[in-house]
């Protein structure tokens, strides 16, 4: 005889399962359409996360209608930065981003609040409502989480870069050919992305200054910030910008060095809290453990 809650599990997912299918037909989007927006240049990149993904038809077949009732200029203002300075543009736009809140706002609670009548939990409302607060917050954590991901990144491969944009300039090619360069090598990274996006700028018809500029908008690092600042002043008052580059390189690393040693500092720190209440009690335990026994004993 089966398991009355195999059979439950089993039932919830068949459910589950028609749900998606009903509602995967009624937000099909129609081929034509798909092409259109493919041939206008409309399509957002896939994102790398699978619940993205997932949620995106939904948004944009339901909860996108409802997005300017929670739109005001801050707001908007604070989630331009947030997605552009986490890498997100190209997957994402403000709009997109307010319905995601609003999707997993609405669907973690009903998530919990099924799972609660399922398998009669008793969980509280208060537990429901939390489940709703983590749900609005989800793509701004996720945001910050690719933010930080992505600095990290940055913060690495910045010296590397000065470096081979210093030797490309001293082997003779101008800035702009130092950075095709480097942007052909290192396309995959983070940096090299950005340097593709600063060639386009310029193509398009900006000013290195302004190209240069949008870089350290997108990257918001001071060390990024820092040398566009350097790059901008060396090319508009007409200095080597080999030397500058090879300079700004040895305080990159500098710099890099400085955050180490802090954060070998910070690690000791962080480890003499569990050394004092896990280790040293263990180590106490078994030198002391025996005589403690053998004394209570009356040495028997």
């Amino acid at each position: 005889m089966l398991n009355p809650n195999l059979l439950l599990i089993l039932s919830i997912a068949l459910t589950g399962f028609s749900v998606f299918l009903v509602i995967h037909t009624l937000i099909r989007r129609d081929r034509s359409q798909e092409i259109l927006s493919w041939a206008s240049g409309n399509e957002p990149v896939k994102s790398a996360s699978p619940l993205i993904n997932f949620a995106r038809p939904l948004v944009h077949q339901i909860f996108l209608k409802y997005v300017k009732y929670f739109k005001n200029p801050e707001k908007v203002e604070k989630l331009e930065k947030l997605i552009l300075t986490s890498g997100l543009s190209r997957e994402l736009n403000v709009d997109e981003f307010i319905g995601l809140q609003l999707f997993w706002g609405i669907g973690f609670p009903l998530f919990i609040a099924l799972l609660n009548f399922a398998y009669d939990l008793g969980l509280s409302y208060g537990l429901v409502a939390l489940g709703a607060v983590v749900g609005w917050k989800f793509p701004e954590l996720y945001a910050n989480q690719m933010k930080t991901k992505r600095n990290l990144s940055i913060q690495a491969e910045l010296p590397f870069f000065a470096d081979i944009l210093a030797l490309s300039t001293e082997a003779g090619l101008d800035f702009v050919g130092a950075i095709q360069k480097l942007a052909d090598k290192a396309r995959n990274s983070v940096l090299g992305a950005e340097f593709e996006i600063v060639l386009k700028d310029i193509k398009l018809g900006a000013t290195r200054a302004e190209a240069l500029r949008g870089l350290s908008r997108r990257c918001d690092l001071m060390e990024v910030t820092s040398f566009v600042a350097v790059l901008i002043d060396a090319d508009q008052t007409g200095a080597s910008i080999a030397k500058v580059l090879k300079d700004q390189s040895n305080q990159l690393r500098l710099e890099r060095f400085v955050r180490a040693e802090k954060a070998g500092a910070k690690a000791s720190q962080l480890i003499f809290l569990p050394i004092v209440l896990l280790i040293v009690p263990a180590i106490f335990l078994v030198v002391f453990g025996p005589l403690a026994i053998s004394f209570f004993s009356g040495g028997r």
